[in-house]
């Protein structure tokens, strides 16, 4: 029954072409919606991609420096006697 209404509805040419336009910008809409998100998405894997940059820069860093360090404590004693600390 409620086929036949909505047939019947349907069958109409202004009705039709309502339904049609109606179609087309939910469409629109829809499309809309899904660049947004897809923005959304790119900003957060951005910010991302900029927080591991900085942690690696830091990690990099403290291994150079840990590369740098005197190896015993005779080591230690020439770099303090040479002032090269």
């Amino acid at each position: 029954m409620i086929a036949t209404i909505f047939g019947g509805i349907a069958a109409t040419p202004w009705m039709r072409a309502a339904l049609h336009y109606g179609a087309i910008a939910l469409t629109i809409v829809l499309f809309l919606l899904s660049i947004r998100r897809a923005g959304e998405r790119t900003g957060r894997l951005a910010e991302r991609l900029e927080a591991t940059e900085k942690a690696n820069e830091i990690q990099r860093r403290m291994l150079e420096a840990a590369a740098r360090r005197p190896r015993d404590r005779g080591e230690l004693v020439d770099r303090l006697r040479d002032g090269g600390f």
